[in-house]
């Protein structure tokens, strides 16, 4: 029996609620950066969005690793078809062709997104964010330049360091892209490797690959792309999915237990899980599981994406509510969502919220010299309440506006490129033959 076509369009809606969770994230590391810990202090009590479960709508870090899962999920899946069809040089072609494809599509938005926050930065957009009583906003606002021959240099060494060490300091959540990519080549080098392996061979191979990125530590980008690979492979796999169909009890059992483990895992702190009980026993577990100098904070949230994914992929209700197509329009923002939001927060978000707030008077010091005044404190509570969801509208359709305009530029650019740097003869779809 062939193997049904999954729908994989729910995909784009965990994307988009990883993307607004992002956002959500670096708002609370701004105005509520007690969250990040489980309890409010050492065996103290605990707030609701401390809690375990709850806590997952105001972390970030299982977003990476659903975006490093979901690169290997979607950028496999074509290929693999392929392969199991037996046209598995048409599947080199195309991977020979997006893995060309993928460096434009990275890097030409990012470098549109660090152009933008360049100028605004010289222009003084950020010099409230540089006030602000919040140490994230403040530590994250770059400074504008001292001369004009140096706006240039900073900006060409933040471009290069975007894709060397993840330093750009316009910027600084592109940190991830860097990784993201390399998760990318990563896919299309094992596809390339192993498009001409038996199905069964091939899953044991990435069983075995995600393993070794395991004991290796590569929890950030490593084991979630090999994971989105096994999933891709498994959910077009006609065995599996007819034992799932024969058996829908253990499907509803599994995948339901799956996702209940995801949440659990994913809610495990960034820093200080000694303070709460449930942490600290996370934490113990994570001594018997994890390798050794292992950094749980990104380990568990691995885990968590894998388990969610594994679970939502054989669980149609989980499916359906994902592709919503609200979720699917959140994911097809995701992208520009995450180049935008950080500068947009330190301008926008940060112009409302701090920018009407007066400076306190500091007094002066024991020589009796006048100190200058404190930081801008955050504005009124119910002025936070309207401008925060006020500004995720703002966000979302400058999203849209990037998708509608800047995004196709992109596109045409990274086409031009590859037109003029490819042979005649790959310009054409054919099969790409190794001899």
């Amino acid at each position: 029996m062939a193997p049904p076509k999954r729908d994989v369009v729910w995909l784009d809606g965990l994307r988009g609620i990883a993307s607004v969770l992002v956002v959500t994230a670096h708002i609370c590391r701004s105005l509520l950066p007690h969250l990040i810990t489980p309890a409010m202090s050492d065996r103290g009590p605990s707030t609701l969005f401390q809690l375990p479960f709850f806590r997952c709508l105001v972390m970030g870090r299982a977003s990476v690793a659903v975006f490093a899962l979901v690169t290997g999920y979607i950028n496999s899946l074509g290929p693999l078809k392929k392969s199991r069809a037996g046209n598995a040089d048409a599947a080199l072609t195309g991977i020979a062709r997006s893995a060309f494809r993928r460096f434009g599509r990275f890097m030409i938005p990012a470098i549109v997104a660090t152009l933008i926050s360049w100028l605004a930065c010289q222009f003084g957009a950020y010099n409230t964010a540089h006030l602000a009583d919040s140490a994230w906003i403040r530590d994250s606002s770059p400074i504008p330049s001292t001369t004009f021959a140096g706006a240039f240099y900073d900006l060409f060494t933040s471009l290069i360091k975007t894709w060397v060490d993840g330093g750009n300091e316009y910027d600084k959540i592109q940190w991830t892209l860097t990784y993201l990519l390399k998760g990318s080549m990563m896919t299309y080098l094992t596809l390339f490797a192993l498009i001409y392996v038996k199905p069964r061979w091939r899953m044991l191979i990435l069983v075995g690959m995600f393993l070794f990125k395991w004991r290796s530590g590569d929890a950030l980008v490593g084991f979630n792309v090999y994971c989105g690979i096994l999933l891709a492979e498994v959910s077009i796999d006609s065995d599996v999915v007819d034992f799932a169909s024969a058996h829908p009890y253990i499907q509803a059992v599994t995948s339901a237990s799956l996702i209940i483990l995801g949440f659990l895992f994913c809610s495990y702190p960034e820093e200080h899980a000694e303070w709460a009980r449930w942490s600290r026993k996370m934490e113990d577990f994570g001594r018997l599981i994890f390798p050794e100098g292992a950094e749980y904070a990104r380990f568990y949230p691995g885990m968590g994406a894998d388990a969610l994914a594994t679970g939502i992929m054989f669980n149609p209700t989980a499916k359906t509510i994902l592709s919503h197509r609200f979720l699917c329009w959140m994911g097809r923002l995701s992208w520009p969502v995450y180049l935008i939001h950080g500068p947009l927060l330190r301008t926008v978000l940060t112009w409302v919220l701090f920018g009407a707030s007066v400076r306190p008077p500091q007094g002066k010091d024991e020589q009796g010299n006048q100190l200058p005044p404190g930081l801008l404190p955050l504005a009124k509570p119910w002025v936070v309440m309207f401008a925060v969801p006020l500004f995720y509208v703002f966000l979302y359709r400058a999203a849209d506006l990037w998708l509608r305009y800047v995004d196709p530029w992109c596109g045409r650019a990274t086409q031009l490129f590859e037109d003029l740097v490819f042979r005649d003869d790959a310009k054409v779809e054919k099969p790409l033959l190794l001899s």
